[in-house]
């Protein structure tokens, strides 16, 4: 591996990276000189993310097969991670799940549990190993981006699972952010709405609305996230952009409808 930076040498840690925003937002980091663990559950995929910032001459990534939702499998990613670049400069919090739209009297419990394990518990236990790295090395400090997205505020319907988590998600961001401050850890949360990833494809042949009906949504390019988390992770230590929506200008979240 190269280990010429333009960034001090800076270490990020990305989960859910081998597809979507997630796969988005580490090929920037790399782009930017970060060295980054590629954290997700697909080791295959990691691998291939891997490979396309290597052929784009940025050789500083490092795939971990990693299930968020166990405790063993985080730990033994952060201690990978530090033992091989040396500290945790940024966690991007991003792994998760979504669930078919399904009514709310017919959800199981394994489909609520599912989410829950993976959207918040898998957060939860990510920032916990991000932040005892970052208030153990030297210098101390860090920076903690969390996930949350448009269901953080408002509710698509038959989402109950989602939904409830990425809620949970920003009183995570809160308690993070004042437990952190005595360490130098900041923390924040990217909302985002409508990134045209594979997830979101369906948007393009329509989606139910709050009033039944099914329409087609605006989109926008999943490297306008990816820009906006690195800025939130460009700032200094004295900064914090605590949250950021972004969103594709023309879907339906502002206002009624």
């Amino acid at each position: 591996m190269t280990t010429q930076h333009n960034i001090d040498n800076k270490v990020a840690v990305v989960t859910g990276a081998g597809t979507g925003i997630g796969r988005a937002v580490a090929l920037a980091l790399l782009k930017a000189g970060y060295s980054v663990a590629l954290a997700g559950r697909r080791e295959e995929l990691l691998q291939a993310v891997a490979a396309e910032a290597k052929a784009a001459g940025f050789d500083r990534a490092l795939p971990v097969s990693t299930d968020v939702s166990r405790p063993d499998s985080v730990n033994a990613l952060f201690e990978l991670t530090r033992s091989t670049f040396g500290r945790v400069d940024l966690l991007f919090n991003n792994a998760g799940v979504g669930l078919p739209s399904v009514g709310f009297e017919e959800l199981s419990f394994e489909q609520w549990q599912n989410a829950v394990n993976i959207n918040l518990t898998g957060s939860f236990l990510c920032a916990q190993a991000a932040f005892r790295v970052m208030k153990a090395q030297s210098p101390q400090g860090g920076r903690i981006i969390n996930d949350g997205s448009i269901s953080a505020h408002a509710p698509r319907p038959n989402s109950a699972p989602y939904t409830a988590t990425k809620h949970a998600i920003t009183g995570l961001t809160k308690s993070i952010s004042l437990d952190g401050r005595k360490y130098d850890i900041a923390c924040g949360q990217i909302d985002i709405g409508n990134a045209l990833t594979e997830i979101a494809a369906r948007m393009a042949t329509g989606v139910q609305q709050a009033n039944g009906e099914i329409a087609i949504e605006a989109t926008m390019d999943v490297s306008h996230v990816a820009n906006a988390v690195l800025h939130m992770a460009s700032l200094p230590p004295e900064a914090n952009v605590q949250f950021m929506t972004v969103m594709a200008t023309k879907m339906p979240f502002v206002g009624r409808g």
